[in-house]
């Protein structure tokens, strides 16, 4: 029987939508067929790999519908996962009891990176405000840092934590060289990575040695200070690679050298976010090449790229989560993915 023609139209026009997901590769929507075992998005590229890789898992899309999401942190008393929309000035949280997905706090000071110190507390890099934050338990908020030497910082980007309750933070700008995740304004201080005192929340620079400072994270044993060098984005001589440094009676850094290039294949995109598992391998958001680079490069403690996970989206961050801490989240551009690994987090977030 021949379709009237408003009928032929848009039974072209979906057939037409249809091929054209198709083109575009895994459908991650609600009502996506289920993927066929193993996942064939999750690469093994060393034996090392294969060990921490679960056959019968897949990736998951949990949430979309951001601008730009970043700064993944998972709450293990809470039993959820905090995270940032940058430019919509948000923070979100998913409940990890039947995955409800709300706005956590709004406005956010454009907020980017967080995490939780070792009392609970949630630390979050104000990219609006300038400044890093610390969510007191009675609701109220401690600025624990806004400025160096008289000149505000330039918008912080990722925290993470000691053991002896030291805050580690980086500061490259991004949120303050354009108005879509922050305030545009002028840079005043070199760019770097900085440690805050627990009790006199004095600002110590622990290095500049690098272009533009992005994603931090201890190794396990808190020996090592592993930070993505993204200053390839505003510096043409800046190498596009991790960093690592000895820590030394865990307040200072030495010996700061190149950990990884993020070239694979010719191609070399940028590191974001990072995190470490109890193996010592780190866990690498990757992105800005495309599709067969963009999403999680997972890298032995002796450098080599042992692992990909494959995302249609550049991962801009991860962290690991759930009880077990055994579920790798992943922020990509403008969805939440969730995997689960055979291994855990190193840290408590």
């Amino acid at each position: 029987m021949e379709l009237p023609p408003l009928s032929r139209r848009s039974f072209l026009t979906v057939s037409a939508a249809a091929c054209t997901a198709s083109a575009l590769g895994r459908d991650y929507g609600p009502n996506a067929p289920p993927v066929r075992y193993p996942d064939p998005d999750i690469v093994v590229l060393d034996k090392r790999f294969a060990a921490i890789k679960i056959g019968n898992t897949p990736i998951q899309r949990l949430h979309t519908g951001m601008l730009w999401a970043e700064g993944p942190a998972w709450n293990g008393v809470g039993k959820y996962l905090v995270w940032s929309d940058i430019p919509n000035n948000v923070q979100l949280r998913r409940l990890d009891e039947d995955g409800h997905v709300s706005v956590f706090r709004n406005p956010a000071g454009n907020s980017n990176g967080n995490t939780f110190d070792w009392e609970g507390r949630q630390i979050s890099c104000e990219h609006g405000n300038r400044r890093v934050v610390r969510y007191e338990h009675n609701g109220s908020v401690t600025v624990l840092a806004d400025k160096w030497q008289g000149k505000p910082l330039n918008a912080p980007n990722d925290a993470v934590v000691h053991p002896d309750g030291g805050i580690w933070f980086t500061d490259p700008g991004y949120g303050s060289l354009m108005n879509y995740e922050g305030h545009k304004g002028k840079l005043e201080l070199k760019e770097a990575v900085y440690r805050i005192d627990p009790k006199t929340l004095q600002l110590d620079i622990v290095t500049d040695e690098i272009f533009k400072p992005n994603g931090l994270c201890f190794s396990p044993d808190y020996k090592k200070l592993y930070v993505a060098d993204t200053g390839a984005t505003h510096y043409e001589q800046a190498p596009r690679n991790i960093k690592v440094w000895d820590v030394i009676d865990g307040r200072k850094l030495a010996k700061g050298r190149e950990f990884v290039s993020m070239e694979y294949k010719g191609k070399a995109g940028l590191a974001d976010g990072i995190r470490a598992d109890v193996m010592g391998n780190v866990w690498a958001s990757a992105g800005w090449v495309g599709e067969g680079y963009d999403g999680v490069h997972v890298f032995a403690p002796d450098g080599t790229r042992i692992g990909l996970i494959l995302l249609p989206e550049i991962c801009s961050n991860v962290c690991f989560g759930g009880v077990k801490r055994n579920r790798l989240f992943m922020t990509a551009s403008q969805s939440l993915y969730a995997v689960y690994v055979e291994t855990q987090g190193a840290h408590i977030t």
